[in-house]
């Protein structure tokens, strides 16, 4: 029987041996680049009249200050002005550890636990001279508790996504070579994964191993990961029980790590044995889907279209037509970056003509109920020239990771 290449036969210890640390050289983002970004911002906002900008602590006040702060029932976020330099608002007991994480210099502002952050909040801006009428952007990811107290201080708001995404959505020359190395770290451990499947072996078994080998190629472990055997595999983000691998089951694996904040997504999808007839077929259909994306995807061509040439693929082998199954049942594609999804879309809707620098997963996902599902998923990049993959696409289903040429 000719079993998939490089689907098993190794233990799971020599196929960790075989990797090593890959992050050497791997620099994050520096502060010039930082203090490039706000003056993007604030050019943008000066030309659709946003007095500021709150951005709150994640990934947004993270791209514009370089400050990592995870978001908590605590308001901490950075205010932006149309001119000048930026200002941060934070908890009083907090103080050391924000200036310790601090990137890009700014004013820090402080409240006590009995003291509304909102009321500082309002205070600044008056310190800034910002009209109390005035248009104040929230980043989109600013949580309720806070845009309800800023409101009830008589802030006028209004949704970022303007600044936030038209700036984040096109990526640097520093920010793809991190998700770069990223991607490179995550196929290794792909490959790794693939070799040392074994049956019997559980889908809570894989994982581990899984973010044991990111941590081996230099991550902190894996930023997250899906593992999926046989039927399970027809359900896109998986199912709540655990699979044990049989022979002739579909092993669908999406993973990533982070490399200085800035993420890998790969999904690979393979067959345990020899793929029969059926699951030979569709692998090929999902793989032609794949492709027709990509040389969809041109420097002015809306984001829909990249979509929409997928589907044309899979209703012309009969599935679908739109997001019916069997068949492809979400957007072929999201944006990446610093968030896992983000920026732009590849949905029917998103009408954002692809530029320089967009950054977007490439998955048009075939699910056959009651049987398997397939994704290739592989990143692509936007260049003056043209769609670049962050990682080769699937070679084929026999030889998944194209190590026999």
């Amino acid at each position: 029987m000719a079993r998939t290449i490089g689907v098993g036969g190794v233990g799971a210890q020599q196929a960790l041996a075989g990797l090593s640390d890959m992050m050497g050289g791997a620099q994050p983002i520096g502060l010039d680049e930082y203090r490039a970004r706000l003056k993007a911002a604030q050019q943008l906002m000066q030309a659709q009249g946003i007095a500021a900008l709150y951005a709150h602590a994640g990934t947004n006040m993270r791209y514009f200050s370089g400050t990592v702060w995870y978001p908590s029932e605590r308001m901490v976020g950075l205010i932006i002005p149309a001119q000048g330099e930026p200002h941060y608002i934070a908890p009083a007991f907090e103080e050391g550890t924000l200036r310790e994480y601090m990137q890009l210099p700014g004013a820090l502002h402080l409240w006590h636990e009995h003291e509304s952050p909102y009321a500082l909040c309002r205070q600044v801006l008056a310190g800034l001279g910002v009209p109390a009428d005035a248009r104040i952007a929230v980043s989109e990811d600013t949580p309720l508790f806070v845009v309800d107290g800023l409101q009830r201080e008589g802030i006028a708001w209004l949704n970022a996504k303007p600044v936030t995404a038209t700036l984040r959505m096109r990526k640097s020359s520093a920010e793809i070579a991190l998700m770069q190395r990223a991607h490179d770290m995550t196929m290794a451990v792909h490959r790794a994964t693939a070799s040392m499947l074994h049956e019997g072996i559980s889908t809570t078994e894989v994982e581990a191993f899984i973010a044991n080998a990111h941590r081996k190629v230099g991550a902190s472990g894996s930023y997250f990961c899906i593992v999926l055997f046989g039927v399970a595999s027809s359900f896109p983000h998986g199912v709540k029980e655990a699979q044990r691998l049989k022979e002739g089951d579909v092993v669908l694996i999406d993973t990533g790590c982070l490399v200085h904040g800035y993420m890998s997504d790969i999904t690979r999808t393979y067959v345990f044995g020899e793929a029969n007839a059926r699951q030979r077929e569709i692998w090929n259909l999902e793989k032609a889907a794949q492709a027709a994306a990509f040389e969809a995807a041109q420097l002015g061509v809306p984001c829909r279209e990249v979509d929409r040439a997928a589907r044309r693929v899979i209703a012309a082998a009969g599935l679908g037509p739109r997001y019916e199954l069997p068949g492809l049942p979400h957007r072929t594609g999201h944006g990446c970056g610093l968030d896992i999804h983000e920026w732009p879309y590849l949905v029917d809707n998103d009408e954002t003509p692809l530029d320089v620098g967009m950054c977007f997963s490439n998955e048009p996902m075939i699910c056959m109920p009651g049987e398997f599902g397939i994704r290739h998923e592989d990143h692509v990049y936007m260049t003056a020239q043209g769609p670049r993959w962050f990682s080769p696409p699937a070679h084929s289903i026999d030889d998944p990771f194209g190590l026999v040429r």
